[in-house]
């Protein structure tokens, strides 16, 4: 068993790397290509390449946060204190990040341990949260309707979202990379050109991805779990989104790999409700804390290591 573990984690460092010393089986000659013959997820959608992109606002540096406080106070805090329970807005198909454990049925994840952390701080035991699963999409009106406490989602902090919603500071930087079948020609994303590619709504990913490329057509689903499906059915040529997602997408697939260089870095924060700063300042003081004490690099080094060697923390920009 521990043989097996063991093949099956340096085969997904292979995938990022673009190969494994143990490739698998070629796929059938006729699965190759796309097709359209099966039918899509439930409310995916297909955007042709004449699809503008909106300008993005622009707010100086979105990675600045509050000071850290651990013993700041106020409503926000008070009524999850109060509640007795941090309600967390995460989801289950993010594998690394944010997904069900198998063989426990437990929810885990590098995001699920960091706001596990939070709750540690904030209640005095990391096992007093609630999960509400929510899709990429619904992050920021979960906050704004107080349906959660904070989010803990592979949440980029861009200017856009800062007119919605508060962060914390950053707590991790992804890279957007390409997912494609082992064998395709597609190297990069300079031949997504004319191809279909597969992004989650409501994601960073996708405006990107008209930057970069605007002459992919991009269907968009509601969940990585469903690009996944359409790459294996050969609906699509490519997914791209962070490497911690594709990464994710790649451990469950041997027939997948990561290809290219980072289109650009993803800034992760924990999303927060704007007007709630004792809790970002409080929030930020935990991430302080898992930066020093070296609870931070031994999550990455529990969930991440297929990403590289252990980085640093990002430094932590704040404002007043």
């Amino acid at each position: 068993m521990r043989k097996r573990v063991l093949a099956a984690g340096l085969c997904v460092v292979a995938a990022l790397a673009g190969g494994c010393a143990t490739d698998p089986p070629p796929r059938a000659p006729g699965l190759q290509g796309t097709t359209t013959s099966l039918p899509l997820p439930e409310n995916a959608r297909m955007l042709e390449s004449s699809v503008a992109t909106p300008p993005a606002p622009d707010c100086g540096d979105p990675t600045a946060s509050l000071p850290p406080d651990p013993n700041a106070t106020g409503p926000a805090i008070d009524r999850i204190r109060k509640r007795g329970r941090l309600i967390v807005g995460l989801d289950t198909g993010s594998n690394l990040m944010s997904y069900r454990d198998t063989a426990t049925g437990r929810i885990t994840g590098f995001d699920v341990d960091i706001a596990r952390e939070i709750a540690r701080d904030l209640l005095g035991d990391p096992d007093l949260v609630d999960y509400r699963i929510l899709s990429s999409a619904e992050r920021e009106k979960a906050l704004q309707d107080s349906t959660v406490d904070i989010v803990a989602k592979t949440m980029s902090i861009t200017c856009a979202r800062r007119e919605k919603v508060d962060f914390s500071t950053e707590y991790f930087r992804a890279q957007q990379r390409v997912l494609v079948v082992r064998g395709s020609d597609i190297r990069s994303a300079a031949d997504l050109a004319g191809r279909r590619v597969c992004i989650v709504e409501g994601t960073t990913s996708l405006l990107r991805m008209r930057e970069v490329q605007p002459s992919a057509s991009i269907l968009t689903v509601p969940s990585w779990a469903d690009c996944l499906v359409v790459l294996q059915q050969q609906q699509v040529d490519a997914v791209s989104t962070d490497d911690t997602i594709l990464a994710g997408l790649a451990s469950q697939d041997p027939y997948l790999e990561l290809v290219g260089p980072s289109l650009g870095s993803e800034p992760y924060g924990i999303g927060i409700r704007q007007g709630s700063d004792e809790l970002v300042r409080f929030v930020n003081a935990t991430l302080e804390r898992i930066r020093s004490d070296g609870t931070w690099t031994a999550l990455y080094e529990k969930y991440l290591r297929v990403l590289g060697p252990t980085p640093s923390p990002p430094t932590p920009n704040y404002r007043e």
